[in-house]
């Protein structure tokens, strides 16, 4: 008998054997998260700036990015969701080469100055990044409760690679593409389209036994209360609090990082900042959203997902209210780098507390639908944040940036009231 996988589940769980497993399907996911945020980080970097030059029209300057995120928003669903049928290894391959189509489209748009080419070649892209997302969730997966968080965090931190590789590379590739007879801001496009390749030979050689098999086995050791194959209701599972105040958290946090980030460039741009400065305080950004992965990992292991939610939903309202204080490189660089560390706090505790809540049966459609509703708050913020830019300028995205994070300290409060109550309900 096999699974959906396609691998034959062990008769007996071998602890020592299922964590050498955990720790090499880790680490591989850490490589895979390194090469795409290197280079969806770069293609990040000039994103304002393609939207704005091929559609000649600065209010549309986040109509790539957020067009992007709606690819990566529809793909984390449709990946997500077959992944409970054929496994998590080759849904998350199949992703990573939809993606690497999508970069050879993004890349003829650049060249041709075609707006309406980018935006399709990069809704199709983003199915790599879909699935580059979708590793933290199989990390969870084959890893027990106790060290959930560390290893949604080891994946993540991954992104530390791509914060300084991503924008580092955005000159030497865009001199690449030069070579070539192409536009320079081609160049992130073709490092992307290399990110995603080698990622996916990673995972079709690394993530063995596919992980959703490690994960039912290790769920039927733990003799959770509900058995491995069985999922509850769509709309049971999204009225369980715990899961409704990760995808909550999850979804609002993207949202007003993408949005602050994605215009920062633009702004600074106007400010007649080189690519080399503006590459700089992405930089900066990039590396607070990666670098300390392993301390929110630890840190949410040991007090809790909520507290460390808060603390991050804190350091966000404060960046974001400080990031337009200062056009200079040095307090813009401090300000996105202090919502990097926020959103980081927010993402890997909400990602193990959103894999804490729910069974293996349920894991597949329900994480791939939060990446779904997560997706479409960074289009959102990506889209009418270069709106708001466009008709009320930098100081006004950082107001609206800190109203729309409040939201998660509300939803974190009103679930530490209504958790005790419904978990003293049950024992009665």
């Amino acid at each position: 008998m096999t699974t959906a996988s396609g691998s034959a589940p062990a008769p007996n769980f071998d602890p020592s054997t299922h964590a050498r497993h955990a720790r090499r399907i880790t680490r591989a996911l850490f490589a895979v998260q390194s090469l795409g945020s290197a280079g969806s980080i770069g293609v990040a970097t000039v994103a304002a700036i393609v939207g704005a030059e091929l559609s000649g029209n600065a209010s549309l300057a986040g109509a790539p990015a957020a067009t992007y995120q709606v690819g990566v928003a529809c793909a984390a669903l449709l990946w997500g969701t077959v992944s409970d049928r054929i496994g998590r290894r080759p849904a998350l391959t199949t992703g990573l080469l939809t993606g690497v189509v999508g970069s050879v489209a993004a890349i003829a748009a650049v060249v041709a100055g075609s707006f309406g080419l980018l935006l399709l070649g990069l809704v199709v892209m983003g199915s790599g990044t879909a699935s580059v997302q979708l590793g933290r969730f199989a990390a969870a997966e084959v890893n027990p409760t106790a060290r959930r968080a560390r290893a949604v965090a080891s994946v993540v931190l991954g992104g530390t690679v791509g914060s300084v590789l991503g924008p580092s590379l955005v000159a030497p590739l865009g001199r690449l593409a030069d070579g070539f007879g192409w536009d320079a801001l081609a160049g992130p496009y073709i490092g992307v389209l290399v990110a995603y390749l080698i990622a996916a030979l990673v995972v079709t050689i690394a993530l063995r036994p596919d992980p959703k098999t490690l994960g039912e086995a290790l769920g039927r050791e733990a003799g959770g209360p509900i058995a491995p194959t069985r999922a509850r209701p769509f709309r049971a599972i999204l009225r369980d609090p715990t899961v409704l105040t990760a995808i909550v958290t999850l979804v609002l946090a993207q949202g007003v990082m993408v949005g602050l980030m994605q215009m920062t460039s633009l702004h600074m741009r106007e400010h007649a900042h080189t690519l080399a400065g503006i590459s700089l305080v992405f930089s900066s950004h990039t590396f607070g959203m990666f670098a300390f992965s392993v301390v929110s990992g630890r840190l949410a292991d040991r007090f809790g997902r909520p507290p460390v939610m808060v603390f991050g939903a804190l350091i966000m309202i404060v960046s974001c209210l400080g990031a337009p204080l200062s056009p200079q490189i040095v307090p813009l660089a401090a300000a996105l780098f202090g919502l990097g560390i926020g959103w980081n706090l927010c993402y890997v505790s909400g990602s193990a507390l959103l894999s804490d809540a729910l069974t293996p049966a349920e894991k597949g459609r329900i994480q791939g639908f939060n990446d779904l509703l997560v997706g479409g708050s960074a289009a959102s913020g990506s889209l009418f944040g270069g709106m708001l830019f466009a008709a009320a300028g930098y100081g006004a995205m950082g107001v609206v940036g800190a109203i729309l994070t409040a939201p998660i300290l509300v939803v974190l409060v009103w679930h530490t009231r209504v958790r005790p109550a419904r978990t003293s309900s049950r024992t009665h």
